[in-house]
């Protein structure tokens, strides 16, 4: 999966090293870690993590590790769309854009657009989604998606923490 994904609105970009300087700035963004996480520490830290993802795939080969960077056709990036692919057909998703970005449609575009290539590219059937409690915006954006509280069994399976909900969404064929 190393094409860029297009639409009219976006352009995903396989994310690589080379854009840690300009997702530094979108990631510095304090607004996106009001439930969680922290801005990354450094460009050469996120320059570091970037380069190690590149490989695509998790360090024993089992899993796909796949990131993209959202780009505008301004060529401003705004934030990411990731997914970790499992052998099971189930892919764990995640995506972050700048507050500005917020309510505008982009992120459900951006998600739905890898959400597309992994059923396509990868056989995905089923996604999930971790999010904490308090996180209404993002909890709409999933429901928007077709996601649902995940069953109690999937939440165990997860490990979800106690402030989390696990989210899912089953491709039917």
């Amino acid at each position: 999966m190393d094409e860029v994904l297009r639409s009219a609105r976006l352009a995903l970009e396989p994310q690589c090293e080379t854009h840690a300087e300009e997702m530094f700035a979108v990631l510095s963004d304090p607004a996106i870690y009001e439930h969680e996480n922290a801005p990354p520490a450094s460009v050469d830290w996120l320059r570091e993590r970037y380069r190690k993802l590149e490989t695509r795939r998790s360090p024993d080969g089992s899993e796909a590790w796949l990131n993209w960077v959202i780009r505008l056709p301004s060529n401003e990036l705004i934030g990411y769309v990731q997914a970790t692919v499992y052998p099971s057909g189930l892919a764990f998703i995640a995506y972050e854009l700048a507050s500005r970005w917020w309510g505008q449609g982009l992120a459900s575009e951006a998600v739905r657009m890898m959400q597309a290539a992994l059923v396509a590219e990868h056989g995905v059937q089923h996604f999930q989604a971790v999010l904490k409690k308090g996180n209404q915006r993002s909890m709409r954006l999933l429901q928007r998606l077709g996601f649902a509280l995940a069953t109690q069994a999937e939440h165990d399976a997860a490990a979800v923490e106690a402030d989390e909900y696990l989210m899912a969404s089953h491709i039917t064929p």
